[in-house]
């Protein structure tokens, strides 16, 4: 019997059962039960309105669908890797990984919080929003050519969930359990209807393979190259150096129309440096060919090169309309140097950021001042309306100042005389019980304060070290600690940092990530992204609204209600942001002009034959 004849046997099924408890009611006397509201089928789901695309579409309106497969492109990264498995705490994966494994739903690059049907053909969603159902399309395989099963993705989804890094068990905590109904259908029952994005966070489930992971400790680091069932596999690799992933010609999804027009180079290579400077001077030597900048005075004064002088190398600012996240100074709360919030503030006084966007950035940044930058979430003004009414009941647990003063960032007029910002500081500093006595700042046991600010990148410490000169002003102590990744991410999991720099993501939509970053649970779990060790049971009470709110509305109100908390906490020290990509490449590649939200879908380019025989020629010969 065909799946969709398995499926309409099960509905008649259902409706059979439903006619008997209507006529034993009505044989009892009373009135029916009411029929139970049919299950949304769908071929997408957005978390706001509905797709934008229809049931037939061909192919995502921002690709080629007639783009040429093949060429090589070879990527820049930094750092190091020795292990293929990104789902756990050890070892550090390569990014690129995750395209050799699918996705039950798939992800536009211009759609506000939208997925479309990719390893899953169908999904369906209770009318009670108790479970959500992915059906696996019959034809995915795994690059051996086994089938992709809804068995394989219960055992991932309880893998990640039991083993994986801990923001799975966050995303995961409202699911209570997946079942696979038959070879092909799998379902999600959820302890509560009333978190509404579980069913998109679900649809962001790779499936693994499970007869390839049987008799290997998914706990560990991964030497073998994995088994995949995407449009890439790996192929030549040296730990810590390269890596190359090879496109797979016969892959099973090359002709979904989440797919055509996109994974069009035949190889994707990845040369890993352990210097920004070093990366840098490979692209403009044409051993790299396409990369994403993002250091102002890089991008300012760094792209006049031969190659671009002759139109070799192109470079453009794509305009963005993402929400930026949050780049800041983190402050771990858990060390007693920033159990005060008063000494938070006054790491925040201190700062001045217009003298460094005039001096170090070009003026190309702005600041940033909520954690939902960009977006219709971020906070402003005093609260009001119905976020008053939701910030009421917390009243006595929240400073008095967030119900009667807007919450402002410092401002200085750039000219690196912050004398009023450092005095604010100081009376901050002194409330919080330190005294400064021979230029020292000085608990109340005549111990000076001081701190170290964990860096990855050798490029943060310009920006990080005017920081430290004016806190040493102060009377302060402060060391910066430049360390490679793999340490840096093995520090940071453990919360093994005094202060560090971070960037905090976000989407229109915020939801269950907010757990991970400042839930209390995830405070005290190690390798959560929950820096900061917020522990708090109103910044808890208001993701939750987050969470189960059941309209735009709800949603914006309860996170702007969060972010002014969070604002109010002053758990980081906002750094900057920029409305676009900054891009160069080699003019090797096409593209189309269609504009897209996140500014840039490299995924979708290709590589051009006229183009890439006319630089490589160039290249070969010195430019």
């Amino acid at each position: 019997m065909r799946r969709r004849d398995l499926l309409l046997a099960g509905l008649a099924g259902v409706v059979v059962r439903s006619g008997a408890r209507a006529d034993e009611a009505a044989q009892a006397g009373g009135p029916p039960p009411p029929a139970a509201a049919a299950p949304l089928r769908t071929y997408g789901l957005a978390l706001v309105g509905e797709p934008r695309l229809p049931p037939d579409f061909r192919h995502f309106p921002y690709v080629n669908p007639d783009a040429p497969k093949g060429g090589e492109v070879a990527l820049a990264d930094l750092g190091s890797f020795d292990s293929f498995n990104p789902f756990i705490v050890r070892g550090t994966a390569p990014a690129s990984i995750g395209r050799i494994w699918d996705t039950l739903l798939k992800e536009t690059a211009d759609e506000l919080d939208t997925g479309y049907a990719h390893l899953a053909g169908v999904i369906e969603v209770a009318a009670d929003h108790s479970y959500v159902a992915f059906e696996l399309r019959p034809e995915a395989r795994f690059h051996d050519g086994t089938p992709v099963t809804a068995a394989d993705a219960v055992w991932t989804f309880e893998m990640l969930r039991d083993k994986g890094r801990p923001y799975y068990r966050q995303y995961y905590a409202d699911v209570s359990h997946a079942v696979a109904e038959g070879a092909n259908r799998l379902v999600f029952h959820f302890k509560t209807t009333t978190n509404r994005e579980l069913p998109m966070i679900l649809g962001e489930l790779v499936v693994l393979p499970r007869h390839w992971w049987e008799g290997r400790d998914f706990t560990a680091p991964l030497t073998d190259p994995p088994l995949g069932s995407g449009p890439y596999r790996v192929g030549k690799f040296e730990f810590g150096r390269t890596l190359a992933m090879e496109r797979v010609a016969d892959y099973w999804g090359r002709d979904l129309p989440t797919s055509i027009g996109q994974d069009n180079f035949g190889v994707i290579r990845t040369e890993y440096f352990r210097d920004a400077t070093v990366a840098l001077q490979a692209f403009k030597a044409g051993q790299v060919d396409y990369r994403r900048e993002n250091i102002s005075k890089v991008w300012a004064t760094e792209y006049n090169f031969p190659a671009v002088q002759k139109g070799l190398v192109r470079k453009e600012a794509f305009p963005s309309s993402l929400p930026t996240g949050m780049q800041c100074f983190v402050m771990n709360t858990r060390r007693p140097v920033f159990a005060d919030r008063r000494v938070r503030q006054a790491m925040n006084e201190v700062f001045d950021f217009q003298w460094e966007n005039k001096n170090l950035f070009y003026d190309l940044y702005t600041r940033t001042t909520s954690f939902f930058s960009n977006s219709d979430c971020a906070s402003s003004g005093l609260p009001g309306g119905e976020e008053l009414k939701l910030l009421e009941p917390y009243r006595d647990r929240l400073p008095p100042e967030l119900f009667t003063t807007p919450f402002t960032l410092p401002v200085t007029d750039g000219s690196g005389n912050n004398r009023d910002g450092m005095l604010r500081g100081l009376r901050l500093l002194e409330q919080a019980g330190l005294h400064v006595r021979d230029r020292k700042l000085l608990d109340a046991a005549g111990k000076q304060m001081s701190f170290e600010i964990l860096l990855d990148e050798p490029s943060f410490e310009r920006v990080t070290l005017p920081y430290v000169q004016w806190l040493e002003r102060l009377g302060i102590a402060v060391h910066v600690r430049t360390v490679d990744p793999a340490q840096y991410e093995h520090l940071t999991d453990a919360f093994d940092f005094d202060m560090t720099i971070n960037t905090f993501g976000e989407s229109d939509s915020p939801g269950n990530e907010l757990l991970d970053f400042w839930g209390s649970a995830s405070a005290k779990q190690e390798g959560s992204d929950n820096l900061a060790g917020v522990a708090d049971p109103v910044v808890d009470a208001l993701i939750a609204r987050v969470v189960s709110a059941r309209s735009r509305d709800e949603l914006v109100t309860a996170a702007r209600a969060l972010d002014r908390v969070l604002l109010w906490g002053w758990y980081v020290v906002p750094q900057w942001h920029i409305q676009s990509v900054w891009v160069a490449w080699w003019d090797r590649f096409g593209h189309t002009d269609v504009p897209v939200r996140s500014g840039v879908s490299f995924n979708s380019w290709w590589v051009d034959p006229a183009l890439a025989a006319r630089t490589d020629a160039a290249r070969r010969s010195g430019l």
